[in-house]
C-alpha cells in the first residue's frame, strides 16, 4: 500500500467547497459531550481550509444509528462545540443530501464551515451505496479525509465519495500514515512491538505480519496464556483460544525461524475470582510448569515479567504497542499495563501507541503527552498493523 499521498495542501481550496470528512463520533451523556478531543484533532485541518479560502462542509458519524433518525445521535451538539472551538459560527445542515444541506451549501462562503447531520442516518452510507457517494460529492469540488478512526470502512462518506471527487488527506492522517506507515515500512532499529489485549484471534494477522518486520515481539495480557498453553504450561482458568494453540506453536517457531525475539509473562497476578473486588486477594506466581493452580486465572503480568519487558522497551529504537497487559480498569490489576505506559514515556525511542485501550490507559495514567504519537484510531491501527491496505486511504490520490 501506497502511504505517501496528497494532502489539503497540495491542492488548491481557495474558493473551493470542500467536503472533510472528520471523526466526530464522540462520548456523549444526556447530551453533553463528555470528551471532545476528536473534535480538537480536527482543528488544524479544518482551520488550513478556512484561512485559505476554502467553503468548509464537514461531514461525520456519530453513534450506531442504522439508517434511522434518532435524534440523540444528532451532530448539533458537535456543531456547537466546534463553534466556539472555531471562534465562529459553524452552519447546521438539518439532512445530509437533502434540500437543506444543498442550499447552505450552495450559499456558503469562503472561510464559512458548515456540518452536515449524521451520514450514518442514511442507510446507504455503511453499504457504501454509489447514489450517496454521488450525492454526497454533488455538494463540493475536493474531498479530504481526515478520518483515521474510521479508514478501515469503506463506506460513502469514507472511501465512495472519492470516486466523484479529487481526493486527498488531512493532516491527521497524514500524520497516521506519515508515522505508522514510516516505522512498519522502514524502522529505526532495534524495533519492538508489543502486543495484549484478550485473544489471540483478534490479533493473528497482526502477530504474523509484525513478525515479519520487528526484532523483539513482546506479548502480554489475556493472549499470552494461549502462549503459555501452547508451550506446555498450566494456565487454570485464565482466558484461553482452544482452537489458537497450533497457531501459536507456529508462531512461536517462525520467530525462531526468523531471529525474533518473542517475549512471554514469566510471572502472573492470579486470582479465584474475576471480575474481581478491588480488594480481592492477589498474588504473584511464575508461570512455568503448573504452578497456576487450577482454580485461579492469570490477570496482569507479574513484577519480574514488567522488568523483562521494560528493559527490551529501554533498548529500542522504535516501539509499537497496542493492548493492555491485564484488567487494567481494576488499580489492583493495572501495574502491568502501567510499567508499559511508563517505559514508553521513559523511552528515547519514536514510540507509537495503537488507539484503543491502551490509548485509554496512557491518558489515564498521565503519560499521553510523553508518547510520540497515539493513534486515533483502534480497528483502523490494528488493521494497519496486519499490513492491510485502508480502503479510506488506498482511495486518496498518491503523490507523484
Amino acid at each position: 500500500m501506497n502511504y505517501n499521498k496528497k494532502s489539503v495542501e497540495d491542492v488548491d481550496v481557495k474558493g473551493k467547497r470542500v467536503l472533510c470528512r472528520c471523526d466526530f463520533n464522540v462520548p456523549i451523556q444526556d447530551g453533553v459531550i463528555t470528551s471532545d478531543k476528536r473534535i480538537v484533532a480536527a482543528l488544524p485541518t479544518i482551520q488550513y481550509l478556512m484561512k485559505n479560502g476554502a467553503k468548509v462542509i464537514l461531514c461525520s458519524h456519530l453513534g450506531k444509528p442504522k439508517g434511522e433518525w434518532k435524534p440523540e445521535l444528532s451532530l448539533c451538539v458537535v456543531a456547537k462545540r466546534l463553534s466556539e472551538l472555531l471562534g465562529q459560527e459553524v452552519i447546521m445542515a438539518k439532512d445530509v443530501v437533502g434540500e437543506d444541506a444543498k442550499a447552505k451549501a450552495a450559499a456558503l462562503q469562503e472561510g464559512q464551515v458548515m456540518l452536515l447531520e449524521n451520514v450514518r442516518y442514511m442507510a446507504g452510507e455503511t453499504k457504501n451505496d454509489p447514489a450517496l457517494s454521488k450525492e454526497l460529492a454533488s455538494l463540493a469540488d475536493i474531498y479530504v479525509n481526515d478520518a483515521f478512526g474510521t479508514a478501515h470502512r469503506a463506506h460513502a462518506s469514507t472511501a465512495g465519495v472519492a470516486d466523484y471527487l479529487p481526493a486527498v488527506c488531512g493532516y491527521l492522517i497524514q500524520k497516521e500514515i506519515g508515522i505508522m506507515g514510516k516505522a512498519l515500512a522502514d524502522p529505526t532499529r532495534p524495533f519492538v512491538a508489543i502486543l495484549g489485549g484478550a485473544k489471540v484471534s483478534d490479533k493473528l494477522n497482526v502477530i504474523n505480519n509484525l513478525l515479519e518486520k520487528v526484532d523483539t515481539l513482546i506479548i502480554g495480557g489475556g493472549m499470552a496464556y494461549t502462549f503459555l498453553k501452547a508451550k506446555g504450561y498450566e494456565t487454570g482458568t485464565s482466558l484461553l483460544d482452544v482452537e489458537k494453540l497450533d497457531y501459536c506453536r507456529d508462531m512461536m517457531a517462525k520467530a525462531q525461524e526468523k531471529g525474533v525475539q518473542l517475549l512471554l509473562p514469566v510471572d502472573t497476578v492470579v486470582a479465584k475470582e474475576f471480575p474481581n473486588p478491588i480488594d480481592a486477594p492477589v498474588r504473584v506466581t511464575t508461570v512455568d510448569a503448573a504452578n497456576i493452580a487450577p482454580d485461579t486465572m492469570g490477570l496482569d503480568i507479574g513484577e519480574k515479567t514488567r522488568e523483562l519487558f521494560t528493559q527490551a522497551i529501554a533498548n529500542a529504537q522504535t516501539v509499537i504497542w497496542n493492548g493492555p497487559m491485564g484488567v487494567f480498569e481494576n488499580p489492583t490489576l493495572a501495574a502491568g499495563t502501567m510499567a508499559i505506559a511508563k517505559a514508553l514515556a521513559a523511552s528515547k525511542a519514536t514510540t507509537i501507541v495503537g488507539g484503543g485501550d491502551s490509548a485509554a490507559a496512557c491518558e489515564q495514567m498521565g503519560y499521553a503527552d510523553q508518547i510520540t504519537h497515539i493513534s486515533t484510531g483502534g480497528g483502523a491501527s490494528l488493521e494497519f498493523l496486519e499490513g492491510l491496505e485502508l480502503p479510506g486511504i488506498a482511495c486518496l490520490q498518491d503523490k507523484e
